[in-house]
């Protein structure tokens, strides 16, 4: 056992949600040790940043326990309606001012247990969206650290990420289309798509891709208050480098770390080959990547900017 997991303490934590608790994992570094509270990306990812999905890699966990060896507490958290928060809420019923609700309590109830006066935000893919939009409200927030969030409306990464891929070219056309429509706040038939677009756009989700496309992340990153720290890896298939310099121009006072050859999930890939970068998606023996650390932990362990 290593001397910092002899001193960290991992606590269960729920807080209220619509119909019932919200639930995540409080990983005390030590005393008086700046708090983080890390949002899950996109659709059904745990506090461990697995899915049922074929994400098997345990990047937040990994980085909790990372951070912890930094002096860092981590408070990582289920979405509602998904995993120990599933009583909370339907989990297609939501909106990224919901989750941005439920984030702003996660910060509030952080710092009242690390005895902290206000906790930082670490949005991961989407989560960044969320972490962002609860920043606006800079109350109890310590600060945003982004990592691998798009710095585009989500539709716009999601057609680049089709066209990426030559697989997609049989479905490309009703998959761009249906992007459009849900843009302009029009449902589309799931019925009327060929596979597998009706599991990427199943009909329960549509309200909530409608409410995510009309959401821009430079948009808000220009109007924080509070310190803002983008890290974006230079290997990650999903989310590119142009988006985190995007992030950076609209808001010119936030930290940019550029990590060569960290891949979405965190660690660190040694070739451009694509199936050697998917392989770590389901590798939790593959630590994540120092630099990843290492940026979230100066600038955290920073002197902090005084909430408004």
């Amino acid at each position: 056992m290593t001397i910092w997991m002899a001193l960290a303490l991992a606590a269960e934590v729920t807080i209220p949600g619509p119909k019932g608790p919200l639930a995540g994992t409080l990983l005390t570094a030590k005393a008086d040790a700046p708090v983080v509270v890390v949002i899950p990306g996109s659709g059904p990812t745990d506090r461990d940043g697995n899915s049922p999905l074929g994400i098997t890699a345990a990047p937040y966990r990994l980085l909790a326990e990372a951070l912890a060896a930094r002096g860092v507490s981590t408070l990582r958290i289920d979405k509602r309606g998904m995993f120990g928060s599933k009583a909370a809420a339907d989990p297609n019923d939501v909106t990224i001012d919901a989750y941005a609700a439920d984030t702003r309590g996660w910060a509030m109830e952080a710092a009242r247990r690390t005895g902290r006066r206000c906790a930082w935000l670490l949005g991961h893919s989407e989560g960044g969206l969320v972490a962002l939009q609860a920043a606006q409200n800079p109350r109890g927030i310590c600060g945003v650290v982004l990592i691998a969030a798009p710095g585009r409306p989500l539709g716009q990464v999601m057609r680049e990420q089709l066209r990426a891929n030559p697989a997609n070219a049989p479905i490309l056309a009703p998959a761009l289309a249906t992007i459009d429509a849900l843009e302009a706040g029009r449902r589309v038939d799931p019925a009327t798509l060929p596979p597998p677009l009706p599991m990427l756009f199943p009909g329960a989700v549509q309200g909530y891709l409608i409410d995510l496309f009309a959401h821009d992340p430079q948009r808000l990153a220009a109007s924080l208050k509070v310190r803002l720290l983008i890290v974006q890896g230079d290997r990650d298939l999903q989310v590119g480098v142009d988006d985190a310099r995007r992030l950076a121009e609209g808001a010119p006072s936030a930290r940019l770390a550029i990590l060569p050859g960290v891949n979405h999930v965190l660690k660190r890939v040694t070739t451009d080959d694509r199936a050697a970068n998917m392989a770590l998606y389901r590798d939790s023996s593959v630590p994540v990547d120092p630099a990843v650390v290492t940026a979230i932990a100066s600038m955290v362990t920073g002197p902090a900017e005084k909430t408004k």
